[in-house]
């Protein structure tokens, strides 16, 4: 049976937070800091894709990514 894929952001959440040169424990804690309890690990099953993720987190992560909800959305070529 093949892996279910749980989200369609993790793989774009990964590249920002690469990007801007961040550990999955900065930006757990910047999520935090916005109100969020989440630990490293649950973010690292967001960006591997085996944690669904409610409207309202997709939300907050942007906010902590500073991205608009859309470039998580975005597909890279």
């Amino acid at each position: 049976m093949a892996e279910q894929i749980m989200n369609l952001i993790g793989p774009r959440v990964r590249e920002i937070r690469e990007s801007k040169g961040w550990t999955q424990d900065e930006l757990a804690t910047r999520c935090n800091l916005l109100g969020w309890s989440i630990s490293r690990g649950t973010l690292g099953k967001i960006e591997a894709r085996v944690r669904r993720i409610t409207d309202a987190e997709v939300a907050l992560l942007a906010k902590a990514l500073e991205v608009d909800v859309s470039e998580l959305f975005r597909e890279e070529r």
